[in-house]
């Protein structure tokens, strides 16, 4: 197994982390990238990465799917839907849409939500854009939601993941994340659309540079994932296949 590289202390007290590369661009279900977070927090954390996935659903460990998602909907539309371990509110994640997850090095689950909230600010501010973060953990740009994020505190790591709404298909998401007409009220449909904002259509349009951007202002150094690592990353992400976990019957 290669050796993890160690970090170099940043600017404003940020220590910059190690980026996890994969070592081939194959299509994996979101939740294998939630198995990577795991894997990464039991070797004592302090990396970060950037994915995406076909179109998604995950839904926060004590959420009600039926209640939260529009079930009968993504099944027609080829829509997955996921748990995860981690809380917070149901998501739409496709192709348009880049996921983060940092690893930090202890468990306390307000630091590493400070710190990461506080360089994904600084990290957007960078590319001209007025983002400050909500008292809801998200970032906002003009007012708009942009990113979307939850924490999961391990036994000696943090991990943070969100969202960040690049050219996510915004009918989708309305769509997938809101329970049928019959449970809810179209106002309500209308609010979510208005509250969502996509990274390309206030003027960040190279995809690429994004993300390079990101990493750059995150990351130093990377480790490419071993053969032997990809398989342990596959066994924890079994457990999130489970229909007993999906279905929230499990702890």
């Amino acid at each position: 197994m290669r050796a993890w590289k160690k970090s170099s202390t940043f600017a404003a007290n940020f220590t910059k982390m190690t980026h996890i590369v994969l070592p081939n661009n194959d299509v994996r279900r979101l939740v294998y990238y939630l198995a990577m977070e795991e894997y990464v927090a039991a070797r004592g954390g302090d990396m970060f990465f950037l994915w995406q996935s076909r179109p998604t659903v995950i839904f926060g460990r004590n959420q009600d799917m039926q209640a939260e998602v529009n079930v009968a909907w993504c099944e027609e539309h080829g829509v997955e839907m996921y748990r995860r371990k981690s809380g917070g509110g149901c998501v739409y994640s496709d192709e348009g849409n880049v996921m983060l997850s940092a690893v930090y090095p202890y468990a306390d689950g307000p630091r590493a939500f400070s710190e990461y909230l506080s360089q994904l600010v600084k990290t957007l501010q960078g590319l001209g854009l007025p983002a400050v973060r909500s008292e809801h953990n998200d970032v906002l740009v003009d007012g708009l939601k942009v990113s979307g994020n939850a924490c999961f505190v391990c036994p000696n790591a943090t991990i943070v993941h969100g969202t960040l709404l690049w050219k996510s298909n915004m009918d989708n998401l309305t769509q997938a994340i809101t329970p049928s007409k019959e449970k809810l009220a179209k106002h309500a449909v209308q609010s979510v659309r208005q509250r969502v904002g996509n990274l390309y259509d206030m003027g960040v349009t190279d995809l690429a540079a994004l993300k390079k951007h990101i990493i750059s202002s995150f990351c130093e150094g990377e480790h490419v994932l071993a053969e032997e690592e990809m398989k342990r990353i596959e066994e924890i992400e079994a457990d999130y296949l489970e229909p007993e976990f999906i279905q929230g019957k499990v702890g």
